[in-house]
């Protein structure tokens, strides 16, 4: 396309990830979206399992048993004259680090926040990754429907733990079975809980005196009058709307909701997609910086999903385009290792369902189908200028266990499935530096319950989990190694590029390893 339409293409993304807790209503929330986008007909929320009735985001087997998000999704559908690519990301924090990944993927975050629990810590682990990231961050108020906290405390909260400005733009008018409405102060109307018809939905508002105009029921109702007074506290003492620090992270927009009744969503979406920003520049490892509105293609892998498509065992690697137009059939250099690769299969997705994709420009996220060729971190690109996207975060496991299979006959599913299975990041591969044996860390205990599951489900493959404890992970110089070093308490391993490193049975371990072997220089990460 030329230069004038991919930059309308462009201006038209909004690419964002859903943070939160577990439980929430993340998941939930995101349905209501899919609803509004066309893209599905009714909402099969995570707690339907009797129906057989599962979250569309939630496609894995183990998740619609669990009833929990444990790998991140990507949907995309149009809305508002808006292309809208949503990432529904695990909620459970033994798999932040696919969370945190995929928070480098994207240009804004939506946080949502059970009204009646606040703030809770994984909330606040991921907040700190976005905060750091720089990029704007919307709040969603869930389970209003429910009696929950004082408004005024959740905003409050958030600035005494989060260290971030909230700024409302709505306001609950009640809450639980005393739920009227939503006071929207951003749209100078009310929007009715459960009205009688789509008609009276919402009631405007006269924006001098921020009160109902003419005669209404409402206008006797003691809560309403009771929202008033919040509101015109609000107007003296709250944070002022600031698009400038809404853009650079430092305030965050407040809407109060319930997902689970779709009150609120839809009205929360177009103010979100009005005020999100579309794709920007990215950093790159050189210093400079990279436009979305650059001519070439470029992007990189943030995530390796293995057996999206249990049928065919296929391999998808998810890749955030930054730049230029994605074309099916065109020829991409894969920096890592500076070789030519030809994308001829490439994929949309609507969550489990994908379509071919034909092209796509910065700010979508497209499927390769991976035959090896891919690794977490991976930037391809065209043209002749040699791009190289920052790091992705990596995190050290604290978690091992040794891993065989309990059927010596099916060694080959066996050795194929933790292969594939460890390319995704969730998990990391060791093995024993003199016999091969096989070792996984984790960040969480649920990784390996998870993998497990898999390894059983996707490759008909038994394995027996043998816990070793948590463990301290330092890489060393190959040069400076002697296998001698190793012992029970400082097992010696290698990575899965070979690099030699020590699992430390704990700190007083590592200290004496330390003592004796001075001049070892012992690194977190390789």
């Amino acid at each position: 396309m030329d230069k004038k339409t991919l930059e309308q293409e462009v201006a038209k993304r909004r690419t964002f990830a859903i943070i939160s807790h577990p439980d929430a209503g993340k998941t939930t929330i995101t349905e209501q979206m899919l609803l509004f986008g066309g893209v599905i007909r009714e909402a099969g929320t995570v707690k339907a399992k009797k129906s057989g009735n599962f979250a569309t985001s939630d496609w894995m087997e183990i998740e619609k048993k669990r009833g929990i998000s444990v790998t991140s999704s990507v949907m995309q559908f149009d809305f508002d004259g808006k292309r809208v690519n949503i990432l529904d990301t695990p909620g459970h924090e033994d798999f932040s680090e696919d969370t945190y990944r995929t928070l480098m993927a994207v240009d804004a975050a939506v946080m949502v926040i059970d009204s009646a629990k606040g703030i809770e810590p994984q909330t606040k682990k991921l907040f700190k990754v976005v905060k750091k990231r720089g990029i704007p961050i919307f709040t969603f108020m869930n389970k209003l429907d429910r009696d929950g906290r004082e408004p005024l405390d959740l905003i409050a909260e958030l600035e005494e733990l989060l260290d971030i400005e909230g700024v409302a733009m709505n306001w609950p008018m009640g809450m639980g079975k005393g739920l009227r409405g939503l006071y929207d102060i951003y749209s100078h109307r009310i929007e009715m809980y459960r009205p009688e018809s789509e008609a009276t939905r919402f009631v405007p508002l006269d924006p001098e005196t921020g009160t109902i105009k003419g005669n209404h029921p409402l206008k006797e109702d003691t809560i309403y009058q009771q929202t008033l007074d919040d509101i015109d506290l609000l107007s003296e003492a709250g944070n002022k709307f600031d698009r400038a620090k809404i853009a650079a992270g430092e305030q965050t927009p407040v809407y109060f909701g319930s997902a689970l009744t779709n009150f609120g969503v839809e009205s929360f979406l177009k103010s979100f997609l009005s005020m999100a920003p579309a794709p920007a520049e990215h950093e790159l490892q050189s210093g400079n910086t990279l436009g979305a509105d650059a001519p070439e293609f470029s992007g990189f892998v943030f995530k390796i999903q293995a057996n999206m498509n249990p049928a065919h065992r296929d391999r998808i690697a998810f890749v955030r385009i930054c730049s230029g137009e994605f074309q099916k059939g065109m020829t991409v250099k894969l920096a890592r290792t500076g070789k030519d690769l030809r994308l001829n299969n490439a994929t949309e997705f609507m969550s489990a369902q994908r379509e071919q994709v034909e092209s796509a420009v910065a700010g979508d996220i497209v499927g390769l189908y991976d035959t090896g060729n891919f690794q977490i971190g991976d930037s391809i690109y065209t043209g002749k200028e040699d791009i190289q996207f920052e790091k992705l975060p990596q995190f050290t496991p604290e978690l091992f266990v040794e891993v065989t299979a309990k059927n010596v006959m099916k060694q080959k599913s066996f050795h194929k499935g933790m292969q594939q299975l460890v390319q995704e990041g969730a998990v990391q591969l060791y093995k024993t530096y003199a016999t091969d044996d096989y070792i996984l860390g984790a960040v969480g205990q649920l990784q390996f319950e998870v993998f497990q599951f898999r390894m059983l489900h996707e490759y008909n493959s038994e394995v027996i989990m043998k816990p070793i404890g948590a463990r301290t992970a330092r890489w060393i110089d190959p040069e400076q190694l002697d296998p001698r070093m190793s012992s029970s308490r400082n097992l010696l391993v290698k990575d899965l590029q070979g690099n030699p490193l020590f699992l430390f049975e704990n700190r007083f371990a590592e200290n004496w390893f330390k003592d004796k072997y001075p001049d070892i220089k012992l690194k977190t990460l390789m």
